[in-house]
């Protein structure tokens, strides 16, 4: 053993396993990647609340992906530890969204074929992808369906409610019906025209009507 086996370190051999500019050039695309898919999810966005720490989520996770795989390109064995690392790893945080899967993959799979130095992959793929995202996930209905939910005495003013809904609105679906004594809750899937909402106070001063109120609707949630 010699005076440099003494003081040789694997970990300082490791040091310039990727070299700076092959760092830099990696992390600057995937940040610029990251970005891109921020913008097409924020452009798509059609939930209650936008969420931008989801969408800054997402730019981090393809700058984290990029620098684990420049990680476990540069060394086999530290690819074996890394995988056993990460399959330990448990997210409890529900993903409610089904197209916020979509993006979180593709942010995974953006820092992974970056890193692996398929630059015109990952670029022109992510940006067909996002073209196809904006094209068809940022189309909005002709005519955007309200809930009114409406409280009536009895089924005189049930069926008064009912024409009047028909007579002044563009379409209109029972969704829901709801019987007590003295009060039925009913609630209709309708269509305005040209977004008038001024029928709902007509009929909240109908007689045999409780109350009425009309809420938005996109089929996943209602407010």
């Amino acid at each position: 053993m010699t005076f440099n086996d003494i003081f040789k370190s694997s970990f300082l051999e490791n040091v310039t396993a990727v070299s700076l500019t092959d760092m830099a050039l990696a992390l600057v695309l995937s940040f610029c990647l990251g970005l891109f898919i921020y913008f097409v999810y924020k452009k798509t966005y059609s939930g209650v609340m936008f969420s931008r720490a989801f969408g800054g989520a997402l730019i981090a996770m393809t700058m984290i992906t990029t620098m684990v795989i420049l990680a476990v390109t540069s060394n086999v064995v530290l690819s074996l530890g890394m995988v056993g690392a990460l399959s330990i790893v448990r997210f409890r945080t529900a993903i409610k969204e089904p197209m916020d899967i979509a993006f979180l993959f593709w942010s995974i799979a953006g820092g992974i074929v970056l890193a692996a130095g398929m630059i015109p992959l990952a670029v022109v793929g992510s940006i067909i992808i996002g073209l196809i995202m904006i094209v068809f996930c940022n189309r909005k209905a002709v005519q955007k369906p309200f809930i009114a939910v409406i409280n009536c005495a009895d089924g005189a003013a049930e069926k008064k409610v009912a024409d009047y809904l028909t007579a002044h609105t563009g379409k209109t679906v029972v969704k829901s019906k709801s019987a007590q004594s003295g009060n039925i809750e009913l609630s209709y899937e309708v269509t305005l025209k040209n977004n008038d909402t001024a029928f709902v106070t007509e009929l909240s001063q109908m007689e045999g009507v409780s109350s009425a109120v009309l809420v938005s609707y996109n089929g996943d949630y209602m407010g």
